[in-house]
């Protein structure tokens, strides 16, 4: 299983999104034929799901892979806090600042969003999802930064401490890769232990930068 982060960006930066995403493709193209994906599940912003396509065309046998769009792969929803730093909250929801300091980042929901345990329950029916209709299949979920970091949250077993220390070290790079593999000998019936986490080489192999941006979803059509 790997999991992708995907994000749509204003130009000029878009063009170097292209190129990611065309390294990322190649690089999944070039794998092995025994561990290559064999199905691929896509977020519906833009540009995660248009990856998702060009990845899946390296991978099918004369026809590109098959790719499935599932909403509830798509980034946190941040509501009224949309494209705000925590300054910015401070300075112009400063009721809402006072009220996510109370709380807590994990459990914090703005108005018209969502929190982290949002994004979790409904991660947890993907994960139901992917358990009932695709075991033993070897997959790729194209997504973003939250969401691969609530799949590390249900995957390994975190706790909120540790995966929001997580979160506040690191973005998670563009078109990199974070992979989990079944090992048998984990617990009674085996379990998907972490593989590769925010691997970049599919891009710095290529010479392709590297960068982090939040992800969004397409402007909408006037």
């Amino acid at each position: 299983m790997a999991i992708a982060p995907l994000a749509r960006a204003p130009w000029p930066e878009r063009r170097q999104r292209r190129e990611q995403s065309s390294a990322l493709g190649a690089w999944f193209g070039a794998l092995p034929e025994d561990v290559r994906p064999t199905v691929i599940l896509a977020s519906p912003y833009l540009r995660a799901e248009a990856t998702a396509r060009l990845v899946a065309a390296q991978l099918g046998h004369g026809e590109p892979l098959p790719v499935c769009v599932d909403e509830r792969l798509r980034e946190k929803e941040f509501g009224i806090l949309d494209r705000l730093t925590t300054f910015g909250i401070s300075r112009h929801h400063p009721a809402l600042y006072e009220q996510r300091k109370h709380v807590g980042k994990f459990y914090f929901r703005p108005p018209g969003g969502e929190s982290w345990c949002d994004v979790i329950l409904r991660l947890r029916s993907v994960i139901d999802t992917i358990t009932r209709e695709h075991r033993g299949e070897r997959l790729l979920i194209a997504s973003h930064q939250v969401v691969v970091n609530c799949f590390r949250y249900l995957l390994e077993r975190l706790d909120e401490r540790t995966i929001l220390a997580i979160d506040a070290e690191q973005d998670v790079p563009n078109c990199s890769v974070t992979s989990y593999r079944f090992d048998p000998a984990r617990g009674d019936q085996g379990k998907l232990v972490p593989d590769l986490v925010n691997f970049v080489a599919p891009l710095t192999q290529t010479g392709t930068p590297v960068t982090t941006a939040r992800d969004m979803p397409a402007a909408p059509k006037a």
